[in-house]
């Protein structure tokens, strides 16, 4: 009776989902709790103080870096997690229907604690978006969840643990759209909104301090040619960002090409952490300690670069090196000091201020953020919650979309789809096309195969298979193997004598379909042989059906029909 009512009711949906977002609230103050906890103990900071607010670490401190390396290496090789491929929301959606595993998430939550909490310079958002989903997963599938209200309970999972960790729940809600559902669709508007408000509101509640966003108050208005400038920030923070995106997937595959063995890449990074956090601590975990002082605070220009520099560094060696983390908490802080940058510098070549450096770095943190997630809605929701500046709301969508839309064309990914492009996948977003690989031609194909060797005669193919009998013959060679396809009118047509070999008469054989094929694949097949039905063949050369294309594209027809109708909640 429960099940029918989540799955009939919107209502039951709508509170289903707010049960979700609560607890993805206390999930992620729950983990932030444990790294922060972590930091105070190893590193001696006073309750108040992030890390990467601090002026200078000593030697013992600084060896908490490759002794975190250690602890996660060893932890993980505990949970044997190297010996499977964990997902994340994202692959998650895309790809397996909202379908995740608890004891996965955990794993993932706890790796991304210690490497957060040993200072490693990654974010947490990982973790607090796996450990939110997941549990919009587990319900769901306790629930007996459709596959489309399973991705809407996975997104709203997620999209509360960022409301929760920010205190803003449309920045959540927009989160979930476009990072984890990957569509802004009409059914789930009101349970992710609702999921959003639930983990912002319990967080509040348990009186975690929030990642705070302020704005400096300026004096100046945003006008026209400060679009302009703010556009140019915009592609100066894409190009940084594919950058440093680039960079992680070079390190990575450097230190398996030198044939770093994975336990002991982690520790070999920190080690490498060392003296880039001696140089400047600002670098050290997410950097929100000193993302706040930064803006707050005014700083030397080359102070800037220096942290700029230093922090992309370390989230390089950091992400590069094996530590579990995301990078876009850190992108906000890489962000800030690009606004602080290039507002110093357009006042140096003015020779005045033209714009403010508190809203310029406000507008960086954005664009660099979108140019690193892609989620320009979600930044600027962010930055409209923290300022209650329409105006300069509007310059963030200018920048942000700026760096979106280069993003795209020179690079095509965002962080996440990144990293599942190198593992050799193919999706840019969370929309769900995890339908299109579960229609491959081993599921689709007709088992029944019309065989025949391709040795044999005219006229005893005639004797098998009678004129309209049959649409397409498969031949096969001496051993059984597949060697073609034949229409039986080819071998009733005028002058083939009852002697002629029905080898001889069939074109070159037509490249056959493999079982792991999926639909999109099998039609781009189709497309290019020009044939009306092809062989199914297995790795050893044995025929194990055949496939048409009508029949091809009527399924994709179906199923094209019954996502749109999931999209728009019919």
């Amino acid at each position: 009776m429960g099940r029918r009512k989540f799955r009939s009711s919107e209502f039951w949906f709508i509170g289903l989902a707010i049960a979700v977002g609560a607890a993805s609230g206390l999930a992620t103050v729950a983990l932030g709790s444990i790294a922060r906890g972590i930091q105070h103990l190893l590193f001696g900071l006073p309750d108040e103080q992030r890390l990467s607010m601090v002026a200078s670490l000593s030697p013992v401190q600084l060896a908490m870096l490759p002794l975190g390396g250690a602890v996660l290496a060893g932890f993980s090789w505990a949970v044997r997690s190297r010996k499977r491929t964990l997902v994340d929301a994202v692959e998650a959606n895309a790809l397996h229907g909202g379908r995740m595993s608890m004891t996965d998430s955990l794993i993932i939550a706890i790796q991304t604690a210690i490497s957060n909490g040993f200072g490693a310079s990654v974010g947490l958002e990982a973790g607090y978006a796996q450990l939110g989903s997941a549990a919009g997963s587990a319900v769901g599938l306790g629930l007996g969840a459709r596959r489309a209200d399973l991705r809407i309970l996975v997104g709203a999972g997620a999209g509360a643990s960022i409301a929760a960790a920010f205190g803003t729940p449309l920045a959540g809600a927009f989160y979930a759209f476009e990072i984890v559902i990957g569509a802004y669709t009409p059914a789930a508007i009101a349970p992710i909104v609702a999921g959003s408000l639930a983990g912002s509101l319990v967080a509040h509640a348990m009186g975690a301090p929030p990642y705070a966003v302020e704005a400096v108050n300026s004096t100046l208005a945003v006008r026209g040619d400060h679009y302009i400038l703010y556009s140019l920030l915009g592609a100066i923070c894409a190009i940084i960002a594919v950058a440093l995106m680039r960079a992680v997937a070079a390190v990575e595959w450097g230190t398996r090409r030198v044939g770093l063995p994975s336990w002991a890449r982690p520790a070999i990074g920190g080690a490498l952490m060392i003296p880039i956090a001696a140089w400047s601590p600002q670098v050290l975990s997410a950097g929100h300690g000193a993302l706040g002082t930064d803006l707050a605070v005014g700083a030397s220009l080359q102070f800037l670069a220096i942290v700029l520099v230093a922090k992309s560094l370390a989230s390089v060696v950091s992400l590069g090196f094996g530590f579990r983390g995301g990078l876009f908490f850190a992108s906000l802080f890489l962000g800030t000091l690009a606004g602080h940058l290039f507002a110093g510098l357009v006042a140096l070549a003015a020779g005045y201020q033209i714009l403010p450096s508190g809203d310029a770095a406000l507008v960086g943190m954005a664009a660099m953020a979108v140019a690193v997630i892609g989620a320009p809605l979600t930044m600027a929701m962010l930055v409209f919650e923290a300022t209650k500046s329409f105006l300069l709301t509007g310059a963030v969508m200018a920048a942000s979309l700026i760096a979106s839309t280069i993003v795209r064309e020179t690079f095509g990914y965002s962080f996440s789809t990144w990293r599942l492009h190198l593992r050799g996948e193919t999706i840019k977003s969370a929309r769900d096309v995890g339908w299109v690989k579960l229609l491959t031609a081993g599921r689709m194909m007709r088992h029944e195969v019309q065989e025949i060797p391709a040795d044999a005669t005219a006229a005893e193919f005639r004797r098998r298979y009678p004129l309209g009998a049959v649409s397409r013959v498969v031949l096969t060679d001496a051993n059984g193997d597949y060697a073609g396809i034949i229409p039986p009118a080819i071998v009733y047509a005028e002058g083939v004598t009852p002697e002629t070999v029905i080898g001889t008469l069939a074109r070159t054989p037509l490249p056959p379909l493999s079982p792991q094929d999926d639909i999109v694949a099998i039609m781009g097949k189709f497309d290019v042989v020009q044939a009306d039905e092809l062989a199914v063949v297995g790795n050893d050369g044995v025929v194990l059906g055949t496939l048409s294309e009508k029949f091809v594209r009527k399924r994709y027809a179906e199923e094209l029909e019954k996502a749109q109708r999931e999209l728009f909640g019919e």
